[in-house]
């Protein structure tokens, strides 16, 4: 089969390509721009790609399957290459159809992790333990792995391990064998207008799987009804799980609990696996000495992050923010409040810009500072060399900076990877 992937240098699609091209698909690509995932996926053998002016003009006539993101008919519904694909009859779908096809077509469960936040931790918390136990697993996580590769297709496994994202309800396209559910709050109200959308589409998802993980905290939000197939977890983690981080202790005992039931293993035997976890790219990952880049986008996330900050650097915490559609920053301007109030001073660069609402004014940087506590903090910056030696001058006198990224191309995270290293 030949599949082309649009907006295959995305965190979703990417790695979903790279798994179709190790299970022997053809695979081609396109993207609007160049960027390290696309590096990484030509040099594990992807390299019919396209990146730049997406025309249409370089895709293959006889491609048996278009596979695009939810943002592409979102930006544009008449964009060439879905003109392409409509007018020769070709077959086309977003990526959850495409990969409920494969695994399907290969017999092979799904275990899913979901949840508001913490998904890609805990996707690469479960490939961990996963392979530290001897457990069989196909897998994709939308990150880079210092232990594994962001895809994996091993033809003898049962199992696939998937991060189900809740945007324009994308999970609800699975019937999970295990759901992992890294907690609940409210976010792309985009796609879930009232905190009960939101709440309700989690319900369902629980619902059609066959067996469920939550925190017990999240059992009372959804209002779930005791089940044989849901297993409530208390959040109070083992005190022998040393792994740094509140956050990242709560993702790790979810993981645990769900290889105890996978295995009959008991929890004591795999916290020391889990206490060795090496981490995930964009997950407080050190650039450079104590300059760390996080994915952190929404409150929760951000405070788990900067907890983790200030449990490893005291009060000297420094923060870049690059706020994650400014969209959401509407959405979260009562919670910008006092978000930042622990930082020792705060840069604020342009939001990167993705599915955005256009009715909505654009926040610049000075107008985030602007909704903070703090102020007079605050430091309206762009990605240019002055906010380079403000970076470096923090790091000499001893700071941690945490920047707070969106990635992607042209983003701070990818920036800092340019000018650091």
């Amino acid at each position: 089969m030949q599949v082309f992937f649009s907006g295959i240098g995305g965190a979703g699609i990417g790695p979903l390509a790279l798994l179709a091209h190790q299970a022997g698909y053809i695979v081609y690509g396109s993207d609007k721009q160049d960027s390290q995932y696309i590096t990484y996926l030509k040099n594990h053998g992807i390299t019919n790609i396209h990146t730049g002016d997406q025309n249409a003009t370089y895709m293959p006539p006889d491609i048996d399957w278009f596979v695009y993101s939810s943002a592409l008919p979102k930006e544009n519904p008449n964009h060439a290459e879905l003109a392409y694909v409509r007018d020769r009859g070709i077959k086309h779908s977003k990526r959850d159809e495409f990969l409920n096809h494969f695994l399907q077509e290969r017999k092979i469960k799904m275990l899913a992790v979901a949840g508001t936040h913490g998904k890609t931790t805990t996707t690469a918390m479960f490939v961990w333990l996963c392979q530290q136990v001897g457990i069989p697993i196909s897998y994709t996580v939308p990150a880079k792995l210092s232990f594994a590769e962001m895809s994996n297709y091993n033809p003898t496994a049962e199992y696939f391990i998937y991060e189900c994202d809740e945007y324009d309800r994308n999970f609800l396209s699975f019937k999970p064998h295990l759901s992992l559910i890294t907690g609940i709050d409210w976010d792309h109200p985009d796609v879930f207008p009232t905190r009960e959308d939101y709440k309700q589409a989690f319900r369902d998802f629980i619902t059609q799987s066959e067996a469920a993980i939550v925190w017990d905290a999240d059992f009372d939000t959804l209002e779930l009804k005791p089940n044989d197939n849901i297993l409530a977890v208390d959040s109070h983690t083992d005190t022998t799980l040393t792994l740094a981080g509140d956050v990242n202790r709560k993702d790790a005992w979810l993981v645990i609990h769900a290889v105890s039931e996978l295995t009959s293993k008991p929890a004591s035997e795999l916290i020391g696996h889990m206490n060795r976890f090496p981490g995930v790219s964009r997950r407080f990952e050190a650039i450079k000495g104590r300059l760390f880049t996080d994915y952190a986008h929404t409150p929760q996330k951000i405070e788990g992050a900067l907890q983790l900050a200030h449990e490893v650097a005291g009060n000297n915490v420094v923060v870049v923010y690059e706020g994650l559609h400014n969209t959401r920053q509407h959405f979260i301007k009562t919670e910008l409040t006092h978000l930042f109030d622990s930082a020792k001073k705060l840069y604020v660069v342009p939001s990167y810009l993705a599915r955005e609402d256009e009715s909505l004014q654009l926040l610049s940087p000075q107008d985030i500072i602007n909704l903070t506590s703090k102020p007079e903090n605050g430091v309206a910056s762009s990605l240019d060399d002055a906010l380079k030696q403000a970076i470096q001058q923090h790091l000499d006198t001893g700071d941690l900076v945490l920047c707070l990224t969106a990635g992607g191309g042209n983003s701070l995270d990818e920036w800092l990877r340019k000018v650091f290293n």
